[in-house]
């Protein structure tokens, strides 16, 4: 018999995929995912049936096309300021997933620590692992998830190679200020540690609150990969196109990888992704959208017996049972699903040692309708 020994020997199914294969089977309304249950608008979709009917079917190149490169330069220089050149600094990806992914591949050698804030992203601390790089976790609770960054200076050693940061945050909701960007590049100044910054909800930012990204700070902006979304920004999970940007110095190197592993991604979306871009008004009208969903399912969730916790940015709202279970938050979320019909993320899934903190995520980025039928059942609780 075959032995295999396994580089990631504690990983399994991710928690997403094992949530969503429970509401399935229970029939549940799923709000663990994240991803919409409505429409891409209509006038996209025909933009991809044109750039196919029109020949753009075979390889794009390696980085991306180029039109679309320029988009993003542009785009990224009339939201942050940021130059970055569209040649040598500016790849398209498979994802924001694939783009995290390669930075790391590109970057990580055996022995190297990288910085985690958890409750993270469940695809950081794996990747990392997988190159041989060493995870240091440093834990955040509810309510409000706020950094202490003199307790973050404590785990910086001669071996740390990277910070991991995400905002909006999935799953909590929670952004950082600029009194944590300050923070990060006084933490990082005169050091070779290098950021990857997950932005992949940077346009779903409330209360006319301004994303912080470290593309507005040169002093972060040149150590840093910057990943983003289409999928997120798009209503397009499913098409897994994204984007990530980096100095020339970085970016060489993620292309190496880039090339090998996925060498360039979909082209005729890419096509229609570009034109669509030119026309409408996507950034402008996102927060709004998605904080009118927020708002709603706020209002609705206040009439059960669940605490809401705060939700600045991402279409994830977290909710505390500590005042209706002691049960754990896993065992919380399979009763939801089979005995109410809500499917939900146990946040303790997203800390590498599993702390409960008695913490559930459910994704707003659904039809009114769907949010209400949730909630209906969520009330019997």
């Amino acid at each position: 018999m075959m032995l295999i020994n396994s580089k990631l020997p504690t990983v399994g199914t991710t928690i997403f995929s094992v949530m969503s294969k429970l509401a399935q089977e229970h029939n549940a309304i799923n709000l663990s995912q994240g991803f919409p249950d409505y429409p891409a608008d209509p006038k996209l979709i025909r933009l991809v049936t044109d750039a196919m009917k029109n020949g753009h079917n075979q390889y794009a190149p390696m980085p991306g096309l180029m039109s679309l490169r320029e988009l993003i330069a542009e785009k990224t220089a009339n939201f942050y300021q940021a130059n970055y050149n569209p040649d040598t600094e500016i790849t398209i990806t498979a994802g924001g997933t694939q783009a995290i992914f390669t930075a790391l591949a590109a970057v990580i050698n055996p022995g190297d620590e990288v910085i985690i804030f958890e409750p993270a992203y469940d695809c950081y601390s794996p990747t990392v692992k997988l190159f041989g790089g060493l995870v240091k976790p440093f834990e955040l609770h509810a309510p409000d998830y706020k950094i202490d960054w003199e307790m973050v200076k404590k785990l910086f050693t001669a071996n740390t190679k990277m910070i991991i940061l995400n905002s909006p945050q999935n799953p909590t909701g929670s952004i950082l200020s600029k009194a944590d960007i300050e923070a990060l590049i006084k933490l990082t100044k005169n050091t070779d540690v290098m950021i990857l910054s997950d932005e992949v909800y940077e346009h779903l930012v409330f209360d006319g609150a301004q994303h912080q990204s470290v593309a507005l700070y040169p002093e972060l902006r040149e150590r840093s990969f910057v990943v983003a979304s289409f999928g997120k920004l798009l209503h397009t999970t499913g098409w897994k196109l994204g984007y990530c940007l980096a100095p020339a110095k970085l970016m060489n190197e993620f292309r190496k990888v880039h090339q090998f592993n996925v060498f360039s991604v979909n082209t005729p979306m890419q096509v229609a992704i570009g034109n669509y871009l030119k026309s409408e008004n996507v950034y402008a009208e996102l927060p709004q959208f998605f904080q009118q969903k927020r708002d709603f399912f706020r209002k609705l969730l206040n009439e059960t017996r669940f605490k809401l916790l705060p939700c600045k940015g991402a279409y994830f709202q977290c909710v505390s049972f500590a005042e209706i279970s002691e049960e754990k938050d896993t065992d919380m979320a399979i009763r939801l699903i089979k005995d109410f019909g809500v499917a939900s993320v146990p946040v303790s899934a997203f800390y590498t040692k599993g702390t409960d903190n008695k913490v559930l995520r459910f994704c707003f980025a659904k039809e009114q309708d769907t949010l209400g039928k949730a909630v209906e059942r969520l009330i019997k609780i």
